[in-house]
């Protein structure tokens, strides 16, 4: 595959890593960049279009049998590698490394393997295998860390499975909700779909970490942005997960023949809704920072051509990593609705419907990222995700740090999405050694 950005492929030297806490007789453990491509090559093959290559994406939606053969290729990759992996009852793949103190707190890193329906093969699966990268190439190194290391592969980060994503990663954090096990989705209840994957709902409050039960959780995964490759940045250190507030919007005006009824006697229902969306791009626009917003659903009742619009509902999604600006953001929405109803006589209701808090890397994980980066050579980024990741449900329970690779042209969710091999080694390597940095620091 090509190496989307243009940036040198990494010799051998700059993935080499000095440690002042290695163990006698240790070497210099470095990732193995071909081992890791074909690794994550070797994934693609499970939920690949029939007949397709691996420029063809995949379908591996969580708890679908192309997820299920996935996640036996990875277990197969951890045996290989010399790990024993095991399911907790959350469905999540465990593999540990024992460090010289017993006692410790785990590092904790890793990502998912799962996909949206037509995704891509990097998102999800670098960081998978990067973690297993860095597990093996300790013991090939025959480096003890201080800290037990435990790599996890979450289940059901993308959520498109029963529409709420994280699961894994949720149930680890006590954060699942009463009745989740009944939902039901493609006629399977959700209780069934955990153990097609080998977990256990009977049992999965034993999934549940105790907060400050980890030293860290650190997580490799390509931007999914266009930021990195705009600025010319290899490494994007992850500022937090900003949070998401949505809302559902109803728009109530009178539906009427739309050949009898004249304009000035209508209460069009899209009319409003129409400012409104351009009044949410304009109001999200009007200051500076790296808020969004999207107005992403609509839909229209009669929905006939002869008929003026009687009812729409829409969403709205505001995020940014400061909570007092999204709820800002949220009240200037409210009073332009409020004048937009007045000025077309119609009801607009803004109901909030999910609620997601940001979550803050730590700043010493971040300086570490950089320093990794530093390092290698690397030019990095200090930036905010605008994704969800498991990442924010485990910085609830200890100090949280994410690296970004670039994405070309920004694409992801898609089978074009793209990242160069050379980035993929490259973050590799700033994952070992961030994780090597935050061994021999207390990290808050």
């Amino acid at each position: 595959m090509p190496n989307p950005g243009g940036r040198p492929i990494l010799v051998l030297a700059p993935l080499l890593l000095l440690l002042s806490s290695a163990t006698p007789g240790a070497q210099s453990p470095a990732v193995n960049p071909a081992r890791l491509q074909q690794r994550i090559e070797g994934l693609s093959v499970f939920g690949r279009p029939p007949g397709g290559s691996f420029a063809d994406g995949v379908s591996r939606v969580a708890y679908s049998d192309a997820d299920v053969a996935g996640r036996r290729y990875v277990m197969d990759q951890m045996r290989a590698a010399g790990l024993t992996p095991r399911i907790d009852p959350a469905g999540n793949i465990i593999a540990r490394r024992e460090g010289r103190d017993p006692s410790a707190p785990p590092i904790l890193f890793g990502s998912h393997v799962d996909s949206v329906p037509n995704g891509g093969n990097f998102d999800g699966p670098l960081g998978t295998f990067a973690a297993l990268e860095v597990m093996q190439a300790l013991a090939e190194a025959h480096v003890t860390t201080a800290h037990p290391l435990e790599m996890v592969v979450w289940a059901n980060e993308e959520g498109v499975a029963y529409g709420n994503g994280l699961d894994g990663s949720r149930a680890a954090a006590g954060q699942l909700h009463d009745g989740e096990m009944d939902q039901v989705w493609n006629g399977v209840r959700r209780a069934d779909a955990v153990r097609t994957i080998g977990g256990d709902p009977a049992r999965i409050s034993e999934s549940r970490r105790p907060a400050g039960s980890i030293h860290c959780y650190l997580e490799l995964h390509i931007e999914q942005g266009g930021v990195l490759e705009k600025n010319g940045a290899a490494i994007g250190v992850v500022e937090g997960i900003v949070g998401i507030d949505r809302y559902e919007v109803t728009v109530r005006g009178v539906a009427n023949h739309a050949g009898t009824t004249p304009m000035p006697d209508r209460h069009d229902a899209l009319v409003a809704a129409a400012r409104l969306v351009l009044a949410v791009n304009e109001i999200v626009r009007a200051e500076p920072g790296r808020q969004v917003g999207t107005v992403g659903q609509l839909s229209v009742t009669p929905n006939a051509p002869n008929v003026v619009p009687g009812l729409v509902k829409l969403t709205i999604e505001l995020r940014d990593l400061s909570a007092g600006k999204v709820t800002r953001l949220a009240r200037a929405i409210e009073d332009r609705a409020s004048a937009i109803a007045r000025e077309t006589r119609t009801e607009i209701s803004i109901a909030p419907t999910s609620h997601h808090e940001a979550a803050m890397a730590a700043p010493l994980l971040m300086e570490a990222i950089e320093r990794a980066a530093g390092t290698l050579g690397a030019p990095a980024l200090r930036l905010p995700s605008g994704a969800g990741h498991d990442a924010q449900m485990m910085a609830t329970l200890g100090p949280m740090g994410m690296i970004f690779v670039p994405s070309a042209g920004g694409i992801s969710h898609s089978p074009k999405e793209a990242t160069g091999w050379d980035d993929c080694a490259r973050g590799a390597a700033v994952l070992l050694q961030a994780v090597l940095a935050t061994d021999r620091t207390t990290v808050r």
